[in-house]
């Protein structure tokens, strides 16, 4: 798994959706954008992917494309439309996107990837960026429903209370 960080200008998020799924169809990988303000950090990531990679290969998936079920396994919701939230917006927004070869997948495909990514123009641009554990703790208390109470209770941070609402929606099916 490779991670792109950045921010991106989005004046189309259809074109811009689009453009990443077209990158990842030239290279054989999966691209997922995320709003970095939810992203709490990489361990985040990579246990949504690794949990959709189960969920897939034991078809319980929810959603027909890859992509589409890191990106509820990393809003911790079995809800496309809520999971969405955390997604791209159009306009300026701190990014990372997720570029990721999955089983077998190749380095080299990964890396063309990130590569095109960062290259990328037309319906969005990126420019270079440290967004990555630069979450807004507001934004993502209110998006996982973590209250103050249940922060005072568990023995960690925030980071991990969204690590464990990861790992949960796939006790939760």
């Amino acid at each position: 798994m490779e991670l792109v960080e950045g921010v991106a200008t989005v004046e189309d998020l259809d074109g811009f959706v689009a453009r990443l799924g077209d990158i990842g169809d030239d290279h054989g990988v999966t691209v997922q954008a995320f709003d970095a303000r939810y992203v709490v950090d990489r361990a985040h990531l990579e246990r949504a992917v690794e949990l959709a990679d189960r969920a897939i290969g034991r078809e319980e998936n929810v959603a027909r494309e890859r992509s589409v079920e890191i990106l509820l396994y990393a809003a911790g919701t079995r809800q496309i439309d809520r999971a969405l939230e955390i997604g791209v917006s159009e306009g300026e927004c701190p990014v990372v996107v997720l570029v990721d070869a999955g089983d077998g997948g190749s380095g080299d495909a990964e890396r063309d990837a990130v590569a095109a990514v960062r290259d990328m123009d037309g319906p969005a641009t990126l420019g270079p960026a440290e967004t990555l554990g630069r979450y807004d703790p507001e934004r993502v208390r209110e998006f996982f429903e973590v209250g103050e109470a249940e922060l005072d209770a568990v023995d960690g941070t925030l980071a991990d209370v969204v690590r464990e609402r990861v790992a949960l929606l796939d006790v939760e099916k």
